[in-house]
Parts: structure tokens; C-alpha cells; sequence
């Protein structure tokens, strides 16, 4: 008998040991190579930040943040060895105990189990294996696991591990885990925090402190007398750390800088560079977003926003729950509002009380806040954009018990009744030497409309576009002090409708009138008539180098109104010419990409305005842009062709070579157009702007038929920034909601912030430009000892030469005079 047992003892031992070196010499060949891990890249998310190194954003199906082994804390090592492996530093990557366990436990019940997974082995499964449960499978990842062993140290695998295993809610590795659940870096956590993680991996999906909480506290209760029994941790810490209650909560990404329209101009860029590996592959975009200027642009933009809407009236509550006095408790209160989202910085409240001037709300998170009559009599209802109700006597003229409505904090602390505006804006900011963007918010809230007004709205820019017009009129030889008449006139173009009888903003009629004084005031009909003057080809060519495109502006007389569509960035981009003297850059987000190593993957090379090299550029060239952009205009002869190329320094291994901006207008015409905007700040529809005790600012407010769209676009040599206000369905803003009333207070909230960074400077005066003595009234050189003269700028051989001539070439005094005739002469 006993020689039959040993014979079968024995034959066993010989089949497995046969069998075994069979499948050793069948898997060993196809273990993949271990060194792979040295170099593994592990799924990272794409993020953006600001230049400032502030993230803006985060994109990814996976949250992970990588780390070195050195950077995770020895309690968090221990937590995991103590929970997942507690002979990880004695075993050589297989447990031989903890595999014997789980084959006892097959025999018994005929289940096959996990039992025996090493940490070195869920590091082989993680990597290379699949997670189907198989003899095989386990015989691969018994193989693979010494491999690693013998390959790397156990420090190395520990870091593999940490950074690899996912913990639930998104979160791969423990640096991610940490951020999803405490809104923390590793190294802040506590020990009940960290053993709340350790205890993750064994089924993330449902022991995870999110979505069952009483199980994450029993899982985390075992990981902690798991330390205690091993002697990782003292009886006191165990103590204190075993009734340490629940605090984890989901935690989004730690956004430091609010621009998701920023963010997502970003994705979309890396996306189409990168394809879907953009999502995965760790890159690091660096923008060109300058944190203190984002946050006074979101700002600016909901200020303006918000005391527009202000200005028309209340609308109302969001909605209205009925409940009797005393019947529901704070608890019902929080589940009333929840689902209900801040906005902007509008908080979500319900109206709990209403006393005679005043109101109980109760706040989300807070609980109850007062509304004292200040921050409710503005409250007179909505009846149109030209129309409202009767101020209200007391609060339950605006208010009722169980209204949802919108507050918001003063900066006084006191909270106000407000609502979620219907109007809309977008502000752009950037630098005019190379077109940085430094700021750019494309609406009230992404949450609310991701829709980005700052680059894909197209919109009328009104008198914000006349600028360009009196460029193009300056190089057809007329000047700041030619008279053009500010008369009615009646148009019968083709082009616009059967009958354009177009007016003043203010109704009014002023006669002849100076360029200067017609553009700082924001003249119609002088407008009309200048460009009528220079033809409507002209103007096209001008504004092709300005950067539009002259095939989407309308050729008529309307163009002088700005009857085109442009976006916000588009007029950042032109009045950019102007602030830079005359070259054409192109506007751009991102100055680089690196990967999550640091490696750079790309550098933006901007093309740049550089003055040394200005003798390269003939004072007339145009932009090679502007001229494929002309070729094809009906009716415009192309721009004249630059007569040499710019000198461009060779890349270097700092980055890309620098790019030459294209000088595009010349420097005397530039000069005159600053001093010109300078004046509607100074005297003109801009003028509310010199609360910010600046001399060196320009600007121009814009205004469409019917108030639809309100801008204003103001500029140095520093900055240029655009602001824009309307609605989206094109519905008017309502009477005497004009560029300066609704777009220019976004403006000076933003530059406010701005230009404390920015020195007061103006553009240098050209060689080429004259002063004069004129008489205002006719704009022809004044008389001697006339106390009315003014001095005005003109180009050389442009200035008025007797006390009859206005200044400029004859061709252009002529047609001057015959703008001066009158309406039945001109048409």
C-alpha cells in the first residue's frame, strides 16, 4: 500500500513536473519584454493652461496624474502593502502561500478564485494580460511576474502599480485618486484618508466612498487593522484614524483660471492636430492667457451683462414651487434646489419669507439669507427692451414664497436679487505686436451656452468698422481736416434697398463737417459720402489689409455702416494694425505643447512686428494675405506687392525662426487714425472711457440699426480689446442701448485690470508727417492771428497750402467739393 501511494505520489510529481516544463518552454519564449515598463507611458489627460502655469482645463476619459515612487508617502506604500500584499518585499514576485490558498480553496469548492495575486502580479495582469480568469491566464501572469522580479526592483514595480490601478470614478493611480476624492495632493491626506484608498482596488466600482459609503468605511476599517497587526501604525493612530468620519466627495479637476472657451478653442486645435490621442497622450498646452486678465474679462463681461439686464426690467422667477408655512424643513429646501446650477456667479435660492421691503432665501450650503430692499427695488417688470412696469412699493410686488430665483453678493457682501441675463457678450484682449491673446470670454457661462461668441458669432460691427473706411480715405488723398457735408441723402443702390434714406444716430444734420470731428462723433451720413467719394473697390482693398475678406463685405455704400458680419477676434485682429503701427499679425492661443515629461512637442511661431526691420518694407506694400484676398474682389485692383522680403533670423534651438508681421498700411496714415480715435475718447462717443486717467487710449464705439449690436474697440500700443453685447436671435437691445452705453462699461471694467501692467505710451511719430494751422470751420490753412485756428496732422504734401485749399491732391479737393453740393448732385 505504501508503495502504491509513493508510485503515485511520485508519478504525479513527474507529470506535473513534465507538464510544467512543457508550458515553461511553451510561455517563457512569449513573455513580452520586460523593459517596455522601464518606458511605459501611461494614459494621461490633455490640459491647458495659462501662461501663468494656472490650469484652465482637463480632457480625458482617465484621470491620472503619474508620480514617482519617492513623491508617495511611506503610509500610503504601507496602506497598500498591508491591504493587497503583505510579503511583497519577501515574496520574488509570486506568493507561493496565498497561490497554495486559493488551489485548497478550488479543491474544496470547485470555484476557481484570484487568490495568491501578488502587487507584482497585478502589475503583469495591468500591463500585458487580460482580466479573463483562466488556468492559462494564470500560469502567464505566474511567468511574467518573476520576469519582472528578476528585472526590475521593487521600487520600480511599486511605482508601475500606484500610477496603474484604478480606484474608481475616473481616477487611475493614487495621485488621481487623492484629487477625485479629497480635492488634494497625496501628500496632504491623513491616515483614515489613505487607507480609504488603499482598500479601492479590490472592487472600485462599489467600495468606493462616492457611491457606497458604508462599505468604503468597512473596507478602509480592514485596511487599518490590516496596518495595526503588521505594525505600520500605532494603537493610538489606528484609534483616531478608525473614527475619523467620511470626508470624501467627487472632486473636479482644480481649475485655477475660468476660460472654458479658451479651453475648448484648445481641444478642438490639439484634436485636429493629434487626432483622439489628444485625450490620452499627457500633452501640457501652454496658452498665451494671462491669469489676472482672464479673471477681470469674466468680469467685465457678467457685469456688463447683468446691469444691461438690469437696466430692462425683472422677468421673473425661474419657477415657482408651492408649499405650506412650516410644513418642510431645511432638508426639503436642499432637495428643492438641487439639479439647479450657479451660473456665472448667480447662486440658485428659494424664497422662504417675504416681509414688507425685504426677503428670506434660502441658499444652497448656506442656509438662510436676507434681501434688504436695495437689492430688490430695482426690480420693475419686464415689458419689452423699450418698456417696463412701475417701480415696486414693497417685496411682494416682485417676490412670492416659494419663488426660485437667482442672487448674487455684492462686494459688500450683501446679497441681491438678480436673474440670468438673456443678453449676451464676448470680449477678446491681445497683444499687437503678435497677436497673443491674452484674455477672451465667448459668453455669459459655457455651463449656460457653449456656443463662443468671441470667434464663431458673425456680426454686424456698425460704426466700429468706420475706422477702416477713413483709413482708406486718408490714402486716397484726403485728410483729417477735409469738409465733407453732414446733409440728408437718399440713395437709390442696387445693392442695399430700393429706397436707403440713412440718418444720424441722433437724428440730426450738422453740415460741413471736419473728418476728425465726423469720425469723433460718429457721423452717418459723412461716413456715406466718403465712401462714396473713394469708391467702394477702394475701401474693399483696405480692408483686405486690414485682415478681413473683402468677397464677405457687401459692396455698396452700406459698408460704410458696417453693414458686414464680422467675429469679435476679427476686429481684435484689424484694430490691431492701428495699435501696431501698421502690420498685419495673426491672433493666436497656444505658445507650446509639451508632453507630461516636459518635452516639447511644438512651438508657436507667431509672425511678429519688428521695427529694426522696417527698411525691408516699402511704405505702401501690402500683406500677401491682402493681396490673395483682393485678387479676386470684383471691382478692386490688387494691393501693390511687397518689393522685398523681410530679413527672417534662422531657427535656433530655442525654437522656430521668428516670423516677419507684413507692414501693411503705411506709418503716416496709421499715426493720423491713432490721433483721430484718440479724439473719440477724448471728445466723442467713447468719452466715458477717461474715468481710467489715461492719455494714450483709442478707440471706436459701434452701433447697428435698432441697437442690435453694441461694440466697442479700444486700443494702445500695448493692447488691443474688443467688447461686443447682443442677443443671439438678433433681437434689438432697445433705444439708446448704444456701443457706448452697453459695450464700452465691459471695456473699462476689463482695462481697468489691463493697463496696470501697461506703461502709458503712443505710437512713435513717422518722419513724413506735418502740422498746420487750419481754420475749424473750413479746414483751410487759417488766416493769421484767426483765434479759432486748431493745428491739425497731415502727411507731407497733403496740408493745405493757402487760406482756400483744405489740404490734400487736387483730385481729392475736387471731389470734396462736389461732396458739398448736396444730395441731388451726388446721385
Amino acid at each position: 500500500m505504501l508503495r502504491f501511494l509513493f508510485s503515485l505520489v511520485l508519478s504525479v510529481f513527474v507529470v506535473g513536473a513534465i507538464t510544467l516544463a512543457g508550458l515553461s518552454l511553451h510561455i517563457i519564449p512569449q513573455l513580452p519584454d520586460i523593459e517596455t515598463l522601464r518606458d511605459v507611458h501611461m494614459q494621461v489627460p490633455l490640459r491647458v493652461y495659462t501662461r501663468d502655469l494656472s490650469l484652465i482645463s482637463e480632457f480625458g476619459e482617465k484621470r491620472r496624474k503619474p508620480l514617482k515612487i519617492a513623491e508617495v508617502p511611506r503610509k500610503m506604500v504601507d496602506a497598500f502593502i498591508a491591504a493587497e500584499d503583505d510579503r511583497f518585499f519577501a515574496h520574488p514576485g509570486v506568493d507561493w502561500q496565498g497561490i497554495l490558498r486559493a488551489a485548497l480553496n478550488l479543491a474544496r469548492t470547485g470555484e476557481k478564485t484570484q487568490g495568491g495575486s501578488t502587487i507584482t502580479m497585478q502589475v503583469a495582469r495591468n500591463f500585458f494580460l487580460s482580466r479573463e480568469k483562466s488556468y492559462l491566464r494564470k500560469l502567464n501572469e505566474i511567468f511574467l511576474a518573476l520576469k519582472i522580479e528578476r528585472e526590475l526592483s521593487k521600487d520600480e514595480i511599486l511605482e508601475l502599480y500606484l500610477n496603474k490601478i484604478y480606484l474608481g470614478q475616473r481616477a487611475y493611480g493614487v495621485g488621481a485618486a487623492a484629487q477625485v476624492y479629497y480635492g488634494s495632493e497625496l501628500g496632504d491626506l491623513d491616515l483614515a484618508q489613505i487607507a480609504m484608498l488603499a482598500g479601492l482596488p479590490k472592487a472600485p466600482s462599489t467600495t468606493n466612498p462616492v457611491s457606497s459609503p458604508q462599505r468604503a468605511l468597512q473596507r478602509r476599517e480592514y485596511v487599518l487593522r490590516r496596518m495595526l497587526e503588521l505594525e505600520m501604525i500605532g494603537k493610538d493612530e489606528y484609534d483616531a484614524a478608525s473614527i475619523e468620519p467620511l470626508s470624501a466627495s467627487l472632486h473636479s479637476p482644480n481649475i485655477e483660471v475660468e476660460a472654458p472657451y479658451v479651453a475648448e478653442m484648445v481641444r478642438q486645435q490639439l484634436v485636429d492636430q493629434y487626432g483622439e490621442d489628444a485625450y490620452s497622450a499627457g500633452y501640457r498646452v501652454i496658452t498665451t492667457i494671462n491669469d489676472r486678465y482672464q479673471a477681470a474679462a469674466n468680469h467685465a463681461l457678467r457685469v456688463a451683462l447683468l446691469d444691461y439686464d438690469q437696466r430692462h426690467g425683472y422677468r421673473g422667477p425661474e419657477r415657482h414651487l408651492e408649499f405650506a408655512e412650516g410644513a418642510v424643513d431645511d432638508g426639503t429646501f436642499e432637495r428643492f434646489l438641487r439639479g439647479t446650477a450657479i451660473i456665472g456667479d448667480l447662486y440658485p435660492a428659494l424664497i422662504t419669507d417675504v416681509q414688507s421691503q425685504s426677503a428670506t432665501a434660502w441658499l444652497s450650503g448656506v442656509g438662510l439669507v436676507a434681501l434688504e430692499w436695495p437689492g430688490i427695488e430695482w426690480a420693475r417688470k419686464y415689458i419689452s427692451e423699450n418698456a417696463r412696469g412701475p417701480g415696486p412699493k414693497i417685496a411682494g410686488d416682485v417676490v412670492r414664497r416659494g419663488d426660485v430665483v437667482r442672487i448674487i453678493e455684492d462686494e459688500e457682501g450683501r446679497w441681491r436679487l438678480s436673474q440670468l441675463p438673456a443678453v449676451e457678450g464676448a470680449l477678446v484682449s491681445l497683444r499687437p505686436d503678435d497677436g497673443a491673446i491674452f484674455a477672451l470670454v465667448g459668453g455669459f457661462d459655457f455651463g449656460l451656452s457653449s456656443f463662443n461668441r468671441a470667434v464663431q458669432a458673425q456680426r454686424q460691427p456698425g460704426s466700429s468698422f468706420k475706422p477702416f473706411i477713413y483709413s482708406a480715405a486718408l490714402d486716397a488723398g484726403f485728410t483729417a481736416a477735409s469738409i465733407i457735408n453732414d446733409a440728408p441723402v437718399v440713395f437709390e443702390d442696387p445693392g442695399v434697398e430700393e429706397m436707403w434714406r440713412p440718418e444720424n444716430y441722433s437724428g440730426r444734420y450738422y453740415g460741413p463737417t471736419r473728418l476728425r470731428e465726423a469720425l469723433t462723433h460718429s457721423r452717418n451720413l459723412v461716413s456715406i459720402r466718403l465712401l462714396h467719394a473713394i469708391g467702394v473697390p477702394r475701401a474693399l482693398e483696405q480692408a483686405a489689409r486690414f485682415g478681413f475678406d473683402p468677397h464677405t463685405l457687401p459692396k455698396n455704400l452700406s459698408l460704410a455702416l458696417g453693414s458686414g458680419t464680422v467675429s469679435p477676434l476679427q476686429m481684435a485682429r484689424a484694430y490691431g494694425v492701428f495699435a501696431n503701427g501698421g502690420f498685419l499679425t495673426e491672433p493666436y492661443l497656444i505658445e507650446r505643447v509639451e508632453t507630461d515629461t516636459g518635452e516639447i512637442k511644438s512651438v508657436s511661431s507667431p509672425s511678429t512686428v519688428c521695427r529694426e526691420c522696417e527698411s525691408a518694407f516699402p511704405a505702401e506694400s501690402a500683406s500677401g494675405e491682402a493681396e490673395q484676398g483682393l485678387a479676386s474682389a470684383q471691382a478692386a485692383e490688387p494691393a501693390a506687392a511687397p518689393e522685398s522680403e523681410p530679413p527672417v533670423p534662422p531657427a535656433t534651438a530655442a525654437g522656430p525662426a521668428r516670423r516677419i508681421a507684413p507692414r501693411v498700411v503705411n506709418a503716416q496714415n496709421i499715426w493720423i487714425m491713432d490721433s483721430m480715435t484718440r479724439d473719440v475718447i477724448r471728445f466723442g462717443t467713447g468719452r466715458r472711457a477717461l474715468e481710467l486717467n489715461r492719455s494714450d487710449l483709442s478707440g471706436k464705439t459701434g452701433t447697428t440699426n435698432d441697437q442690435r449690436d453694441a461694440w466697442f474697440a479700444g486700443f494702445n500700443p500695448g493692447i488691443v480689446t474688443v467688447t461686443w453685447v447682443g442677443f443671439d436671435n438678433f433681437e434689438p437691445l432697445g433705444n439708446l442701448e448704444t456701443g457706448g452705453r452697453a459695450a464700452l462699461p465691459m471695456w473699462i471694467e476689463y482695462m481697468r485690470i489691463a493697463l496696470q501692467d501697461i506703461p502709458e505710451m503712443t505710437l512713435e511719430r513717422p518722419d513724413g508727417i506735418v502740422n498746420v494751422r487750419i481754420d475749424p470751420h473750413t479746414g483751410s490753412l487759417a488766416k493769421a492771428g484767426d483765434p479759432d485756428a486748431i493745428f491739425e496732422v497731415f502727411q507731407s504734401g497733403t496740408a493745405p497750402s493757402t487760406e482756400e485749399g483744405a489740404g490734400g491732391p487736387s483730385a481729392a479737393l475736387e471731389q470734396g467739393e462736389d461732396l458739398r453740393r448736396g444730395t441731388e448732385d451726388l446721385f
